[in-house]
């Protein structure tokens, strides 16, 4: 544990010492303020299922960019041999930077929370939409950096990595179109293997283990690969 503890903090240093974090900190702010703004005091919108979507979408841009570095970079410069002979496991490697880049997701969610205290003094919002909104948007980024991180396992160059992990980010945000097309069963399969689909239910206030379930498994089996492919390299 406490090798684990070492190496997150080392995470969350190297991350929030880049100008990385705070681009994307305020890109999604300014956006999202944008976008808040027009609904709430121009369409009178009392939701935030609208902004809920949108941020769905800047994870898929963002979170790339956000763990392109993780380990190619590390790889790259000659730093991951160093980690790999001390005495912190591959697993512990691998979950102090996912714990780390979540951290920057969770800061994130955070500000743009105030748009929700905004919505409310203005409004009488619907607030479980807007707390299984949250915690979908969560569990997205979870299973989103997990596969980040795994890109980033797989290749010592951090543009190769970004963009590995985008093309599979945009397959499974509109792959459940493709699926419609399919026969049965294979239809089903594919579109199951949605981003939107399950993420769908969050925005509009309903959770269910099946969209819990698949997240949490995405993101598990994710890291297992990361851990297996530092083994592997």
């Amino acid at each position: 544990m406490r090798g684990f503890v070492i190496l997150w903090l080392k995470e969350e240093k190297a991350l929030f010492s880049s100008p990385i974090a705070y681009v994307l900190i305020t890109v999604f702010l300014l956006i999202m303020g944008y976008s808040f703004t027009l609904a709430l005091f121009v369409s009178h919108l009392t939701t935030l299922v609208h902004m809920f979507f949108q941020m769905f979408v800047l994870f898929l841009l963002t979170v790339p960019i956000m763990t392109m570095r993780l380990i190619a970079e590390e790889r790259k410069l000659g730093t991951l041999e160093v980690l790999l002979t001390s005495p912190a496991t591959e697993a512990q490697i691998v979950l102090a930077k996912f714990a780390a880049s979540m951290s920057l997701i969770a800061l994130m969610l955070v500000l743009s929370a105030a748009h929700a205290i905004v919505l409310g003094i203005y409004g009488n919002p619907d607030w479980g939409p807007i707390f299984s909104g949250y915690f979908g948007l969560m569990l997205l980024g979870a299973a989103l950096i997990a596969f980040g991180l795994l890109t980033s396992a797989l290749t010592d160059n951090q543009i190769i990595a970004a963009l590995l992990s985008l093309s599979v980010f945009l397959l499974l945000w509109i792959i459940d179109e493709y699926g419609y097309l399919l026969p049965n069963p294979f239809d089903t399969l594919v579109v199951n293997l949605s981003l939107s689909v399950h993420f769908n239910s969050f925005a509009t206030g309903s959770v269910y283990f099946s969209d819990v379930a698949f997240y949490l498994s995405a993101a598990m089996l994710a890291l297992f690969l990361s851990v297996r492919a530092l083994g592997w390299r």
